[in-house]
């Protein structure tokens, strides 16, 4: 199975088109969710971008599965950049959905020295709850899903390990709703 990170940029009148289309979108997507193929993700706090986690047994299924949402179909979003995960550390366990924007999250990005040291230092962050997912693109880039709204906490969690170039991290918002 391959596993996608799609980063979705929305429409500038999002909230507006949002509206017709929320209710098929969102019951399409815990569908896929509900059928393994997506693992996880959320809007950011402002709504003008998401990200979504998803699994899939061939290449070709990524785009069908964003294309034929509701959200892509009313152009609620826009534009989507694809990246395949050459080694993926799956969540231990689904959270509830949430849609309320109560749960937020942090999604870290950087580029590991040691990405087999990284790799360990990932699993331990899932082990001890602060990693809900993550891993790494080809070349050692990485991103994952840290479980707190505070950036400086996530980054700081990264960084304290030692595996990853400390200028290449960064941190933004998520709502982490699936």
């Amino acid at each position: 199975m391959l596993v996608y990170h799609v980063a979705i940029t929305a429409a500038q009148d999002y909230l507006e088109r949002r509206a017709l289309h929320c209710q098929a979108h969102f019951e399409r997507i815990v569908g896929l969710r509900a059928q393994g193929l997506v693992i996880g993700g959320g809007p950011a706090p402002d709504g003008r971008t998401a990200d979504v986690f998803y699994r899939v047994a061939q290449p070709a299924d990524i785009l069908r599965l964003i294309e034929d949402d509701p959200y892509y179909v009313g152009k609620v979003w826009t534009a989507y950049t694809l990246r395949t995960f050459s080694q993926f550390i799956e969540p231990w366990e689904l959270p509830p959905v949430i849609t309320d924007g109560s749960r937020g999250a942090t999604l870290v990005e950087g580029v590991a020295l040691e990405p087999d040291m990284a790799t360990f230092a990932l699993i331990e962050l899932r082990g001890a709850g602060r990693l809900a997912f993550g891993g790494f693109f080809e070349g050692g880039a990485t991103l994952g899903l840290m479980k707190t709204a505070d950036a400086d906490e996530a980054l700081g969690w990264l960084a304290e390990t030692g595996f990853w170039k400390n200028p290449s991290l960064s941190a933004r918002p998520l709502l982490y709703a699936l």
